[in-house]
Order: C-alpha cells, then structure tokens, then sequence
C-alpha cells in the first residue's frame, strides 16, 4: 500500500513539475520574444571552446522544448525540456539536467536525486511535433508524446485507490 501511495505522489510530482516547466513566461508576446530566442537556437550555439559544446546537428532545440510524455515497460515516464534544460520522472527516480551538445548530437545528461544511471545519458533518436524517442546508455528506450499546454496527458494510468487509507483523527 505505501508502495502505491509513494507511486502516486512521485506521478503528481511528475505532472507538478511538467506544468511548472511549460507554464513559465507571461501572456505579454513583447516580453516572451526574447526569451525565446536563445531555445530556438541550434544546440550549442554560443558554446566556446572548451565548453563541451559544438554547433551544428540535425535535431534543433525548439523541438526538444515541452513535456512528453508515456510508459516504458509499464511505467510513466514524463520529460520536460524549456531552455535546455531537463526535468526527467520515471517509474520513481527524479532526475534533472541539460540538453548537451556531444559530437554535433544533442544528447540529455542528467543526474538523478537517488542515484540511478538508468536514464543519466539519453541519445535523441527522433523527435518531431508529436513524439520523441530517446535511447538511454542504460539501456532504456523510452517513445514519448507531446503533453498539450495546460492540459492533462490522456491515456496514463490513473492514481491507486486511496479508500484503504485510515482517518486521520481530528485534533
């Protein structure tokens, strides 16, 4: 049972977490143009030398940005992208960290709050307007879709039944 609640509060966490990444900016279209400016550049644009970045891939930023979504193995997996930076849930690690330019690849490193290497190095196979396909060193393939803004993912699984849970006396 607190398997399935643990479950349940890192899926919620998940969705918080989506939101908060895809809801920054203002309704002020004059405001947002310049923040949006550098995520529609080439991955590694304005790197240096030296900086681990280089120009030039196949696969531009601005179609990295957003939350995706879907189940690996059975399990949600949710991956949000704004201005190259990566927020990563799956099953029940947490993991944050950039998307990088690595031989002319973007590729996502990050590092998870619990240690896990399973999705510490993720290789962009594909991405268009509606999925995405990464390839993890560890040796998971995760297909996702793109969340629309605003809106709930359909077709997750939805959160345990909590009615086993005992009352809380009142104080």
């Amino acid at each position: 049972m607190t398997r399935s609640l643990r479950t349940g509060a890192v899926a919620v966490a998940a969705l918080a977490a989506s939101f908060a990444l895809t809801a920054c900016g203002s309704d002020d279209p004059k405001k947002d143009s310049d923040a949006d400016a550098p995520a529609s550049a080439t991955p590694g644009a304005g790197g240096g030398e030296g900086s681990g970045e280089s120009g030039g891939s196949a696969v531009d930023a601005a179609e990295l940005e957003g939350t995706w979504v879907g189940l690996t193995d059975g399990k949600n997996v949710t991956v949000s992208i704004a201005s190259r930076k990566v927020a990563l849930v799956a099953d029940q690690s947490v993991c944050q960290g950039d998307v990088k330019d690595m031989g002319g690849e973007p590729m996502l490193a990050l590092k998870c709050t619990d240690g896990g290497t399973e999705r510490t190095m993720g290789a962009i196979d594909s991405v268009d307007g509606s999925k995405l396909v990464v390839s993890w060193d560890g040796g998971a393939k995760d297909t996702l879709a793109k969340a629309e803004a605003g809106k709930l993912p359909s077709g997750m699984p939805s959160l345990p039944d909590l009615g086993d849970l005992p009352e809380v006396p009142a104080p």
